[in-house]
């Protein structure tokens, strides 16, 4: 009102200005409107004018930009008193003419029209919040989470810099070019200009490049929105050109638009992932926030492996969100996958099944394209093409050994991690194909099997499905769908893509029928959002980047998207990856506190049961168990060297006599015996000791040596230790003992230095004093004695019971022990007649036995008296030596004399007596070797034995079991994934 009012007043001022004469003066102007000027003048008849003051020239600022204008002459006015009858025309046509009302009533209602015009412009416009999830969270995040200042300063040089960077002058174009098309007679026109004021408030937030290629989106799809409506509005205005010629030329304008912009931001993420990788590998301050980022998803990925270790039938309490690749076989899963990972690293088959397990692989942002599996340290250069095959490689080897025999698919998951600059985080599963039909060479249940596996991951209400369709097949031939929509029936998470869309626009009579596909109207199944994508040309050797050339190449010149049956953000494996992670991190950030929670309830419950069932006891784990278990043994073995010397001896001597008694009584001392002269008594005895020692004692020595350590180490494993015996450790211990005793082997030299003593112990016949010769004797005696019992024991076998036991106990003889006795009986009459008879019969008198036995009416074999003849000669040879041994009691005065005038020969005393003493010798010797050498050799076993067991996880858990340790390897579990979720919760926090 008031720039009105004062654009009036500036006229008359001027008229009278020049109608008057006076000084030419500048007035300075200020910080005031041009048009502001007039209000300083009065025009009123009373006013008067003041003399301004001396002439001074005085530079003018616009209140607008601060920046120097141009000088302005004021107008010359001629100062002096003026009646105001003069000024009366003038005042008469401003109040008749009414200027300042004029003025301001147009100003009003232009105004009026304005904002009516852009309200209904507005609500025409489309909603854009539906298609904002097409540009990555992090572009419209960049400018707050990234402070370029700091990376300026990373950079290592502003030329190197500069090469990097983006053309901006070529986007400055683009941005020109894109205007001009916006312009003036455009359909488009008036809604670009109602929007211009909404782009002013949002220019301050999104600054620079990128906030620039985001305004260009929406107004790209604000112009699609504009094209389709200008069939309607083409009716109504009256062109030249026809309306359909006039919707094509819009259309093809906004595909190159479109390709266009592609082609930008493909070009910006490009030089982004070089600029990341050069970031990544600075080891900065000020890149925190990236290193968080790049370590979220492995803190993620460390939670899956946890959990598929915990509960290898996937429980359905796991509930953590992953991407879940399903598919027809061949339906190009692996290819959609390679292209997200940006790397050939599958194996490829040609019609066949390749692969026959679970494979997790976890993206993950970092400097160097890499691989490596969870349980290997070996990292596979993506970048290097012998890598890539060791990889694949790798892969189907671990597919096969994880497949069990008989079996074609295996529930095993192998997981995988694959790092890079520019690779969206998430965590995918990659499936077997689904097949419907069991061809030959596969397992019976092959079919029910996948089927099995993909329902068993996707039945979990966090997962994201995504559906693989090949679009180069019937879609009535496709199996997954069906699939699909029973596990995800409303869509809420499923994300449909097809393949081979080259493929099926060359195949295909009816085009619409991918639209149709791709809008979700020909399959029953519902999802999130439809992709449709290109994997190559079927080529195994084909590259990545050749892959990605070729797709942006036929989606530039397919007809799909030129006649708008595909939408720019629907199509190309990147867009795919982009929504795909979007996805994943919205349902992770949705539902892994509630996986939390229901975590901390299951970690309660086990304590719970703890408390109750072992309140006194530790919460020990399977590795835990085994380490105590380990201290045990290994105090056990050491309790080894705390035996005693006399006992080890006693053992050894004892054990040693046992082994060597039967050789000794029947193989030396009978035959020696038999000889008619002591001569040739001590020259048999000397022979056959030599031949002996020779051959078989040292080895018979050491075996006895190692079953006594056995047997003293197999006690103290074996020994319960009253209250705090465990016998959880039973079978451990056990195992440790049989394959320590499996390993150990006695020192080879321990024999030959053995042999020789024992030799030099045999050879000394020299007793000492009575108190020897009298043990010798002793010693003599019982084993005769020992020997007697036997040889009864074995009479009494062939001729059965005696009178006494026949009557007490009421058993009879058979017939053959009847023969037998009857054959004793006249043995022992030949015996009477003969008492120096030889061990062996004669031929003659074994034939007047079996007459005399005949005469009686016992028929009898010769083999049968031979048989009977050598018990009853052995007994009565062990009743005659064991009387022999009475009379040379008080023989050591004559051993002395060495039997000079004397009948007395105690020959076999000093025989027993060299071997009593070789025996101690030996024994004595063996535990030197024990104490010295073997036990600690023993020792040293039994600790690798327990360092193979502590490495073998499933030795561990087939020989520690029960419900107590199963309960503390689920709460070790529970307790585990509890806080690695808390955990990866805080960092996802921080993130925000």
């Amino acid at each position: 009102m008031w720039r009105t009012r004062a654009a009036a007043a500036c006229v008359i001022c001027r008229s009278l200005a020049n109608s008057s004469c006076g000084i030419k003066r500048k007035s300075p102007l200020q910080n005031l409107h041009l048009v502001s000027r007039s209000i300083h003048h009065p025009y009123y008849p009373s006013s008067k004018f003041q003399r301004p003051p001396l002439r001074i020239s005085i530079q003018q600022f616009s209140s607008l930009n601060r920046l120097p204008l141009h000088k302005t002459k004021l107008l010359n006015v001629k100062h002096g008193y003026q009646s105001h009858r003069n000024f009366w025309l003038a005042r008469l046509a401003s109040r008749l003419l009414k200027v300042r009302y004029l003025i301001l009533g147009s100003a009003v209602g232009g105004g009026y029209t304005a904002k009516k015009t852009y309200d209904q412009w507005k609500d025409m416009m489309p909603d854009l919040e539906d298609y904002k999830w097409i540009v990555p969270d992090f572009i419209w995040e960049l400018d707050e989470l990234v402070d370029f200042e700091k990376l300026l300063k990373a950079l290592p040089d502003a030329d190197d810099l500069a090469k990097l960077l983006p053309d901006f002058d070529k986007i400055g174009e683009s941005l020109a070019s894109l205007k001009g098309f916006l312009s003036p007679g455009s359909p488009g026109e008036t809604a670009f200009r109602a929007t211009d004021q909404g782009y002013e408030s949002d220019k301050q937030f999104k600054k620079g490049l990128l906030g620039e290629l985001i305004l260009l989106q929406q107004q790209i799809q604000q112009h699609e929105e504009e094209a389709r409506r200008a069939a309607g509005f083409s009716s109504q205005q009256k062109r030249k050109v026809s309306d359909k010629e006039k919707i094509d030329q819009l259309q093809e304008e906004l595909l190159r638009t479109q390709l266009k912009y592609q082609r930008m931001l493909e070009r910006l993420e490009k030089e982004n992932k070089e600029l990341r990788k050069l970031v990544l590998q600075r080891d900065d301050k000020g890149i925190h926030q990236r290193k968080l980022k790049k370590s979220l998803i492995d803190m993620y990925s460390e939670v899956l492996d946890i959990l598929s270790d915990y509960d290898a039938s996937y429980n359905t309490q796991d509930h953590l969100p992953r991407v879940v690749v399903v598919g027809d076989q061949s339906a190009g899963k692996t290819s959609v996958l390679e292209m997200i990972a940006q790397a050939r690293i599958f194996p490829r088959g040609s019609g066949e099944m390749m692969t026959r397990s679970p494979v997790k692989v976890t993206l993950s942002e970092g400097p160097h394209h890499v691989a490596l599996f969870k349980d290997s340290s070996r990292e596979f250069d993506l970048t290097k093409e012998e890598d890539l095959a060791a990889l694949r490689n790798e892969i189907e080897i671990r597919m096969r050994n994880s497949v069990k025999e008989g079996c074609t698919v295996s529930t095993e998951t192998i997981s995988l991690s694959v790092k890079g600059p520019g690779l969206q985080r998430m965590v995918l599963v990659d499936l077997p194909g689904v097949i419907s039909t069991v061809t030959s060479g596969m397992a019976p249940d092959t079919k029910e099997t996948i089927f099995s596996i993909s329902k068993a991951y996707m039945q979990n209400p966090n997962a994201i499905i995504l559906c693989i369709q090949d679009g180069s097949v019937d879609a009535e031939r496709s199996i997954v769908t069906d699939l699909v929509s029973q596990m995800d029936p409303q869509g809420k998470r499923t994300i449909f893509v097809l393949t081979k869309v080259d493929l099926a626009e060359k195949n295909v009579a009816s085009p619409n029928r991918i639209q149709q596909i791709i809008e979700g109207k020909l399959f029953p199944m519902k999802a999130l959002g439809y992709f449709a994508v290109v994997t190559g040309k079927g080529n195994s050797s084909e590259s990545i980047e050749s892959i990605k050339e070729y797709e942006e190449e036929f989606f530039q010149n397919s007809k799909l998207l030129k006649t708008s049956m595909l939408k720019a953000h629907q199509v190309t494996t990147k867009n795919l990856s982009l929504a795909v992670s979007d996805c994943f991190w919205k349902m992770v950030r949705e539902s892994v506190e509630q996986q939390a929670d229901a975590f901390k309830a299951t970690r309660f419950n086990l304590e719970t049961e703890w408390k109750n069932n072992y309140p006194r006891l530790r919460e020990l784990d399977r590795n835990e168990l085994f380490e105590k278990a380990k201290n045990e043994i290994l105090d056990e073995v050491i309790s080894l060297t705390q035996v005693t010397p006399k006992h080890w001896e006693e053992m050894l001597e004892k054990t040693l006599w046992e082994r060597v008694s039967t050789h000794v009584i029947e193989n030396i001392y009978l035959p020696a015996a038999q000889t008619a002269n002591s001569g040739t008594f001590n020259t048999t005895v000397d022979i056959k000791l030599k031949q002996w020692t020779d051959k078989q004692l040292p080895n018979k020595a050491v075996e006895v040596a190692w079953e006594t350590l056995q047997e003293e180490f197999s006690r103290f494993m074996t020994e319960k230790k009253g209250k705090e015996h465990d016998d959880i450790f039973d079978k451990l211990k056990q195992a440790v003992k049989e394959e320590t005793i499996k390993r150990h082997k006695w020192n080879e030299r321990a024999e030959d230095s053995l042999r020789v003593i024992q030799h030099n112990a045999l050879e000394d016949r020299s007793i000492s004093d009575k108190q020897q010769w009298d043990a010798a004797i002793h010693f003599m005696e019982e084993t005769l004695q020992s020997r007697l019992k036997d040889t009864e024991s074995v009479i009494e076998d062939m001729v059965g019971p005696n009178w006494k036991k026949r009557w007490l106990h009421w058993v009879g003889r058979t017939k053959e022990q009847n023969i037998r006795n009857e054959t004793k009986n006249e043995l022992e009459k030949l015996i009477k007649c003969n008492e120096d008879h030889p061990a062996y019969l004669a031929n003659d008198e074994v034939t007047t036995v079996r007459k005399n036995l005949e005469a009686r009416g016992v028929a009898v074999d010769p083999c049968l008296i031979k048989d009977t003849w050598h018990q009853i000669y052995r007994r009565y040879f062990l009743k005659s030596a064991l009387n022999h041994c009475n009379l040379c009691r008080r023989g050591f005065y004559y051993y002395q004399r060495h039997f000079v005038d004397s009948e007395l020969e105690c020959n076999d005393i000093v025989l027993f007596w060299r071997i009593q003493r070789m025996l101690a010798i030996t024994a004595n010797t063996l535990r030197q070797q024990l104490t010295n050498t073997e036990v600690r050799r023993l020792e040293k076993n039994v600790k690798e034995v327990l360092e193979d067991f502590a490495e073998d996880n499933e030795k561990k858990v087939m020989l520690l079991t029960g419900k107590r340790v199963q309960l503390a390897e689920d709460l070790k579990k529970v307790r585990e994934i509890q806080e690695k979720l808390e955990a990866f919760i805080e960092a996802l926090h921080q993130e925000k």
